[in-house]
């Protein structure tokens, strides 16, 4: 949902939808407890998740609306507003900031590991990289700071010895992201028990990732062939 402006109904369709992508984030094991936090900008603000509230106790009137000037109504917000915040005000491009403490993205965090293009998932974060920002004490603006430096070309980021953050233009692309992340994540420690692994070039991750901006646009793949056999069947 793209929120220019958001009706009475569709601010309650909207908090319905963050508080069960919520409870989807700890279902898939990229979340757990009162970690990680969720927002989606609604016109002239964003609607975020509260501090310390559990998620399966977690009801569509416990989101806060907070404008960017970091006002808000209702509970206290979460203690990362301030990325939140600065993530929406900056990035015209996305609508959704998910944030989590998934397990092997925040191992490689611990460690300010970088995720290098090892893989050709890689590039669904929009580049080469996923990379690691520098550590900053939790809800401070200079974790924000880092963040947003991180985040550049970027649709996710690590936080060093933190966690993770993943991007979208709605609520399923941002979970989507952050599962794709966490999977990645996993895949490189496991690589890395027998070595660095080989990367791919930049060349290469130039032609994935356009064939990804392509395929995300609804067009059929034809890259070097690969859509000569692959053709929709005709009627009759």
């Amino acid at each position: 949902m793209t929120a220019d402006t958001v009706t009475m109904t569709d601010n309650q369709d909207l908090r319905r939808q963050m508080v069960e992508t919520c409870r989807q984030m700890n279902a898939t094991g990229i979340n757990q407890g009162t970690a990680g936090n969720l927002s989606v900008r609604t016109g002239d603000g964003f609607l975020i998740t509260p501090s310390s509230l559990p998620y399966d106790r977690m009801e569509p009137d416990d989101l806060v609306e907070m404008a960017f000037d970091g006002t808000y109504v209702g509970r206290r917000p979460s203690s990362e507003w301030r990325f939140h915040r600065d993530i929406l005000r900056q990035r015209g491009d996305i609508d959704v900031v998910l944030h989590c403490h998934s397990l092997y993205a925040t191992t490689l965090a611990v460690h300010h590991k970088t995720i290098p293009s090892f893989h050709y998932m890689t590039g669904v974060a929009g580049g080469t990289t996923i990379r690691c920002a520098k550590y900053a004490t939790f809800g401070t603006q200079q974790l924000s700071d880092y963040a947003l430096e991180a985040l550049e070309g970027r649709l996710a980021c690590l936080l060093g010895q933190h966690g993770q953050i993943s991007l979208g233009k709605t609520l399923e692309s941002a979970l989507w992201l952050a599962n794709e992340v966490e999977t990645l994540s996993r895949m490189y420690v496991q690589a890395l028990t027998l070595g660095e692994p080989p990367i791919l070039p930049d060349d290469e991750m130039e032609r994935v990732i356009e064939q990804m901006r392509r395929m995300s646009y609804g067009q059929a793949p034809d890259l070097d062939g690969i859509n000569d056999i692959a053709r929709p069947r005709q009627a009759g």
